[in-house]
């Protein structure tokens, strides 16, 4: 999706690592820059500010990228380009495969194993002319919204490394934040690109399920909730990257087709005077949240206003503590699908943090039968969104129900006064768009009363990501709240 908005010579900051990245894919492809300089600027940014917040992990060695890095500008001397991401450093989420670089997942029963291929959101970044510096830290196996394994250590949040960063996709809404990254990819499964997002004050795309590719592995059909998607400091540096992401891959049969996916193309400007925003807030109670959140996430309603949307509080008529027993059967039989074996196996399963234990555990003992009936109720709960879309165009409610917590913690065990009864709880905000497989839009909220931020979701109809994208664009523009730098960039 493009911008109409271009940069003039005079909008270039002076500094490489403050461009934003589609005026940094502009003036790679117009050799204002080099791709050697771009690679040296980016970490030169690592060197400094890395150190206090561990978002990238396992650097590649800097003699490797120097060489990749000039043969991305030989190619632009010919003439040649990758694509829109030629000569830009990115970090791929330490979770999925990348060849040739060590893939952990956070867990001590893979550190230092080194991948042989690629997933194929790897696969399409690389040959957009990516060159890939290392991997973004994530909690381990990507569970849980808070970044920190016994691989790698915790990452820090980017306004304030006492808190945390969120999770899983941590390491890589931290590296954004602070410009360590022009743009860096996510995955979501429980609120993975969202929660870091809103943590770090910047923003991530929870994609409609198939519109980017999420794999392969071994299972291609079940599997319907961890998502891949794009994270930036703006929207048409979101896009950038998302229109990289993008497409149908035969590997992966439910992903969607080039044709399917061709409004990413279109301008990210759009009147919005008219458009209907359904604010569902706490689900009428049903969620804590800390003080001052609520509030918060309410006051950044009024940028939705301003740009001529109506806003109308709703609560769906729907049980909700059966969408979050329903949401929790359907996520345990995932993750014991996929990791049995190492629960099986004694010496690995010594190695398996408790989290990871509990879900494999309850998957094991979920019969065929409430695993159906769990999706049964997820059915309804996409047809009772789908009958709420009829009265608005965009449904919004906070992307996390806490301001950053101690980065000491393992999860916040209480929120508002109520105890958390399991590892995740605390991040029920984001289970409404997974489970209906919506795309939903991490977008800054500002700052609270102690000075932390936090974010909204914009979740659109089944496959509206380019309007999601359109409105939380004309909301960026209105707010400003993503241009408020991290302390640490002064």
């Amino acid at each position: 999706m493009a911008s109409a908005n271009r940069a003039t010579p005079g909008d270039i900051p002076s500094r490489i690592v403050d461009y934003t990245a589609t005026s940094l894919s502009r003036s790679i492809h117009a050799r204002e820059v080099s791709c050697t300089e771009v690679l040296d600027a980016y970490l030169a940014q690592v060197d400094r500010l890395n150190p206090v917040v561990n978002a990238l992990v396992a650097m590649v060695d800097r003699d490797a990228l120097r060489v990749q890095a000039a043969e991305r500008d030989a190619q632009l001397a010919r003439g040649e380009s990758l694509g829109p991401l030629q000569g830009f450093p990115q970090a791929p989420k330490d979770i999925m495969p990348a060849a040739g670089m060590v893939t952990t997942r956070g867990s001590p029963i893979f550190a230092g194993q080194v991948s042989a291929t690629d997933a194929v959101v790897f696969e399409r970044m690389r040959a957009g002319g990516a060159l890939f510096v290392g991997r973004s830290n994530s909690p381990e196996f990507g569970l849980g919204g808070h970044t920190y394994n016994p691989v790698y250590g915790t990452t820090r949040n980017a306004h304030n490394p006492a808190v945390s960063a969120g999770g899983s996709s941590g390491g890589a809404a931290v590296a954004v934040a602070l410009h360590m990254l022009p743009v860096a990819d996510g995955s979501d499964m429980m609120g993975s690109l969202r929660t870091p997002a809103a943590f770090n004050n910047v923003y991530g795309l929870r994609t409609s399920f198939g519109l980017v590719p999420h794999g392969p592995t071994e299972e291609v059909f079940f599997q319907q909730f961890s998502v891949a998607g794009p994270m930036a400091r703006n929207i048409p540096d979101l896009a950038l990257l998302l229109s990289v992401q993008a497409g149908f891959d035969a590997r992966l049969p439910l992903t969607r087709r080039h044709e399917d996916v061709a409004l990413l193309g279109q301008p990210l400007e759009r009147d919005w005077r008219g458009a209907r925003i359904g604010w569902l807030g706490d689900l009428g109670g049903h969620l804590p949240t800390e003080p001052g959140l609520l509030a918060t996430c309410e006051r950044a309603l009024a940028h939705f206003r301003t740009v001529g949307c109506t806003v109308e509080a709703v609560v769906p008529a729907f049980n909700l503590e059966q969408l979050w027993n329903a949401w929790i059967d359907l996520r345990s039989f995932s993750v014991a699908g996929a990791n049995a074996g190492l629960y099986r196996d004694a010496q690995t399963r010594a190695l398996l943090k408790p989290e990871a234990v509990w879900e494999i555990e309850r998957g094991m003992r979920l019969t065929a039968q409430q695993v159906y009936d769990a999706a049964r109720v997820r059915s309804a709960w996409y047809q009772a969104l789908r009958g709420l879309f009829e009265q608005f165009d965009f449904l919004v409610l906070p992307a996390v129900q806490v301001f950053p917590f101690d980065a000491q913690l393992d999860w916040p065990h209480e929120v508002g006064g109520r105890a958390m009864d399991t590892y995740h709880r605390w991040m029920e905000a984001v289970v409404p768009a997974t489970m209906a497989g919506l795309p939903a839009l991490a977008a800054p909220a500002g700052f609270g009363s102690g000075g932390l931020p936090a974010g909204l979701q914009i979740i659109g109809p089944a496959q509206s990501d380019a309007a999601v994208l359109q409105i939380g664009h004309a909301y960026d523009q209105a707010s400003g709240y993503a241009r408020q730098r991290s302390p640490l960039l002064d």
